[in-house]
């Protein structure tokens, strides 16, 4: 049981982060890479203020890279609790956001996030640079990308031409940054369709050869080790670390 000043205890947080700590590691060393250059952005939704400062302090002391990352506008409210807020200070922890975006919510995305995932269409491209130029703020985004083909996800379609053309518009708004892409992976237990659909992340980014077009996100709790495997530079567990969502 993690228990420290300021967080909730959390019955096996610590047993369950070191599982996805050592499935990184792992797959790190199968790719040649160096696990600590992995971004460990903790998925949030429906976490509470106390889990998630105890899981953010668990993965800073064990050297690790760690951001919080908020995937529904109407949960940013909790990253204010005087405790969870606090500790993200003194430890310098970045929030992302990494939710499906609304239009009506990118003055909350905008205010909470230093890095915006999931930008997945030009009418949220423009959404967000209207709130950031009335905030007199920049932001960092990663454009989604649909690399699986699947219907109920969202992002551009996987072709080089369509996200040089989305990076253009991004970058020509002048208060938001294209820093990376961004996908989900295929939903699908057949692991050679999940590695095609996260390989193809990175061949894209390859193909774009644009020297500020770095981050790849991708891999969440069940997919991590494909993930770091195929490049990932920011994976994002959620379950894997929290534990089962209730309800």
């Amino acid at each position: 049981m993690t228990s420290t000043p300021g967080t909730t205890p959390v019955p096996d947080l610590e047993q369950r982060l070191d599982g996805v700590l050592g499935r990184i590691e792992s797959a790190a060393e199968r790719a040649g890479r160096d696990p600590r250059e992995i971004l460990v952005l903790l998925a949030t939704k429906t976490r509470e203020p106390g889990e998630i400062a105890a899981a953010v302090r668990a993965v800073h002391e064990r050297g690790w890279r760690v951001a919080v990352g908020e995937n529904r506008a109407q949960e940013i409210a909790k990253h204010e609790d005087p405790a969870l807020a606090a500790l993200e200070s003194e430890l310098g922890v970045p929030r992302h956001f990494i939710g499906r975006l609304q239009r009506n919510k990118a003055r909350d995305v905008v205010d909470f996030a230093s890095v915006i995932h999931g930008v997945d269409r030009d009418g949220i491209i423009d959404a967000l640079a209207r709130r950031a130029e009335l905030a007199g703020t920049q932001r960092d985004v990663l454009v989604q990308v649909n690399t699986s083909g699947e219907e109920s996800k969202g992002g551009f379609v996987p072709s080089a031409d369509v996200l040089a053309d989305a990076v253009t518009r991004i970058r020509a708004t002048g208060v938001l940054r294209p820093v990376g892409l961004m996908t989900i992976g295929a939903h699908t237990s057949e692991e050679s369709a999940v590695r095609s659909s996260l390989r193809l992340l990175r061949t894209l980014r390859d193909e774009l050869a644009d020297p500020q077009i770095v981050e790849l996100s991708m891999g969440m709790s069940g997919d991590l080790e494909i993930a770091v495997e195929e490049g990932a530079s920011i994976v994002r567990p959620g379950s894997a670390v929290f534990g089962p969502r209730e309800g």
